[in-house]
């Protein structure tokens, strides 16, 4: 029977990406980044009756965790010849069946009346387009992939280009 990639990082990919036919890093969006400095500004109002220097610091400290948090837990969706990864999750491109994409009403409905529950799920809330990429390993329960992409239709392109796979 064929075996799968087990759900972690994909360890064949160069650094640079230059094999790959598709990457994508999903970022926040920028209204994320102003409700970061906003909730660290908020150290300067609670500490200031007791030091002014006190909240500057809680501020910095305050933004310097929220950052490293958010670009530490941004994942990938990565595409090259021989695999696929999306997240922490990685296959063989020979298990990957039909894909679509899902944009507005249809991706809110992909996230939630149509999701199967044992479907992985790489989803931003920031982002609204979604892709759903069937699994077809006939060892792995998972049937499809639901991820969120700024690109879908690069993302599309790469994933049925099966002349490269």
């Amino acid at each position: 029977m064929p075996e799968s990639i087990p759900a972690a990082p994909a360890s064949n990919h160069s650094s640079n990406g230059a094999d790959a036919l598709f990457t994508e890093k999903l970022w926040p969006s920028v209204w994320i980044w102003i409700v970061v400095v906003c909730l660290s500004s908020a150290g300067i109002l609670i500490l200031a009756p007791i030091s002014i220097t006190a909240g500057i610091i809680a501020a910095i400290v305050l933004f310097a965790v929220m950052t490293s948090l958010l670009v530490l837990s941004t994942p990938s969706i990565i595409v090259d010849r021989d695999t696929v990864q999306v997240g922490r999750a990685s296959i063989q491109r020979e298990f990957v069946g039909s894909v679509a994409a899902f944009r507005k009403d249809e991706a809110t409905a992909e996230r939630g009346t149509r999701l199967n529950g044992l479907a992985y799920l790489c989803l931003r809330g920031w982002i609204d387009p979604v892709v759903r990429i069937e699994i077809t390993d006939p060892a792995d329960r998972t049937p499809y992939w639901l991820a969120s992409t700024r690109r879908p239709d690069d993302l599309l392109k790469a994933l049925l280009d099966k002349a490269s796979a």
